[in-house]
């Protein structure tokens, strides 16, 4: 795939420091490929093992988490979210009236347990709104998830639920819903069901001092001064004993793509570890949106791609100009992480760099299109 390694060349000669691709075919490593540098002050190649925030790719785990519960007939997609989280019960909901006035009115339809999976719920992205400062405040900085969920049913929704698409904070809320319906904290959860059985030693919300010397920079490319950056730590952790189920892991692309193989092969490692059915696979990546939030799905990147439970999904060629099959799904990270799983081409792609303001737009069609160009 020698398409696919100059596009990586490419990418670090340009503005990304480093990056690297793995794919895996039917099981096996076809490609595992890296270039650039680790650190941009020192100078350091970019090696194996080295761990970095994931970010939005968390939430393909976290789905799949609660999948688990789904399974399991712990709960349902369509039971309402106030069964498990009472204080989603009465939701106040931000209505614009016809004069341009915004007014605060008792939300008409409940939150489903499966408007958190599709980004329906109404929910905001706004991690500095009043109820979160003050649950931090509250906690000292400890900000646990399950206090982060009740802190956040205090905002007004942004629609009624169920009746729009908006990427939100909805997976971290089902972090929260994971920890009720199951009991255990949600991390805890996630290493005892899903990384320990796969064997994925360096995937956590938390990292040991060992893992922690693996750390990479992390940098931000400023288009103003034209160059990368650093700029360490993860926004999106509210609290020192957050879980954020939308953002808050770390791994590395080995580590991963463990997870994101057994999932294209519906559910089960190569070595057996089953982490779901691949009936609820196959649920996972269908199309969820209707024709109304299809409007709001409106990605540059996305183009002919519909919106699973927490995933995209191919749904239209035409449209995608993508070589990948129906059906081929994943999701990405803010620092320009993406996976693809693909069960009908037995084909997984864990891609890596670290890098906020990521160009994935730019990235993330042209990487897919040269991987199964070469298929």
């Amino acid at each position: 795939m020698k398409a696919l390694t100059e596009f990586i060349d490419r990418l670090t000669s340009w503005r990304i420091p480093w990056a690297e691709v793995m794919v895996i075919h039917r099981n096996e490593t076809v490609i595992r490929y890296r270039s650039g540098l680790s650190n941009l002050e020192e100078e350091t190649p970019i090696e194996e093992g080295r761990i970095f925030n994931i970010y939005s790719m968390t939430k393909i785990m976290t789905c799949v988490a609660a999948l688990k519960l789904v399974e399991q007939g712990k709960m349902l997609l369509n039971d309402p979210l106030s069964a498990y989280l009472p204080e989603y019960a009465d939701m106040n909901v931000r209505k614009r009236l016809p004069g341009g006035k915004l007014e605060i009115e008792r939300a008409k339809k409940p939150i489903l347990v499966r408007d958190l999976f599709t980004m329906t719920a109404g929910f905001s992205y706004d991690i500095g709104s009043p109820s979160l400062k003050e649950v931090a405040e509250q906690t000292n900085g400890r900000v646990p998830t399950r206090a982060f969920a009740e802190a956040l049913a205090k905002e007004p929704l942004l629609f009624e639920p169920g009746t729009r698409w908006n990427y939100s904070l909805c997976h971290d809320v089902l972090a929260a819903l994971v920890e009720v319906v199951d009991g255990r904290r949600f991390g805890a959860y996630i290493r005892e069901e899903i990384t320990g059985p796969l064997g994925m030693k360096d995937t956590a919300f938390d990292l040991s001092e060992e893992q922690q010397s693996r750390l990479l920079p992390q940098y931000e490319y400023k288009d103003e001064q034209g160059r990368p950056v650093r700029k360490d730590g993860n926004g999106y952790r509210l609290g020192t004993e957050y879980e954020s189920g939308g953002a808050g892991l770390l791994s590395t692309v080995s580590d991963y793509a463990l997870f994101l193989n057994a999932l294209t092969n519906k559910g089960t490692s190569p070595d057996g570890v089953r982490i779901l059915s691949p009936a609820m696979v196959d649920l996972m990546r269908t199309d969820h949106l209707t024709d109304r939030m299809r409007g709001d799905y409106n990605w540059e990147q996305l183009k002919g791609y519909g919106y699973g439970l927490g995933v995209r999904t191919h749904a239209s060629k035409a449209q995608s100009g993508s070589l990948s099959p129906l059906g081929e799904f994943g999701w990405s990270g803010a620092a320009g992480c993406m996976a693809i799983m693909d069960p009908d081409s037995g084909l997984t792609v864990m891609y890596a760099q670290h890098l906020l303001n990521n160009q994935e737009p730019y990235i993330h069609p042209r990487l897919r299109n040269i991987v199964y160009a070469n298929l």
